[in-house]
């Protein structure tokens, strides 16, 4: 099952959404503000990903990166974002193992 992390209202999340729905694709969605991803989960994207998936050109990652650069470890690094989910690029889709962050028509087709 694919799952899609995000903001509701994000307009990505929408674009993302509507091509899914628009293409018969079963998924379930995740909203950040009503369930922040847990410590472990964040760790476990990063393990995938090979980095925390973090929104850096966002308002509230610039907010809060002095204090993600200087954090060391990656459990508080993690309950960092988990406490400011709108730093986490979005979306964020989890499928067979795998992430795809943001959205991209072509990456999705796959």
């Amino acid at each position: 099952m694919i799952k899609i992390y995000g903001i509701k209202n994000c307009d990505t999340v929408k674009k993302a959404l509507n091509f899914l729905d628009n293409n018969d694709v079963s998924y379930e969605f995740i909203d950040f503000k009503k369930i922040p991803p847990s410590i472990d989960l964040l760790l476990s994207w990063k393990a995938i990903n090979g980095d925390f998936p973090i929104n850096p050109k966002g308002r509230i990652f610039k907010e809060i990166k002095d204090q993600y650069l200087a954090t060391t470890s990656d459990k508080k690094k993690a309950k960092l974002l988990s406490e400011n989910t709108s730093a986490i690029k979005r979306p964020l889709i989890e499928f067979n193992n795998k992430i795809i962050l943001g959205f991209s028509e072509e990456e999705y087709k796959v």
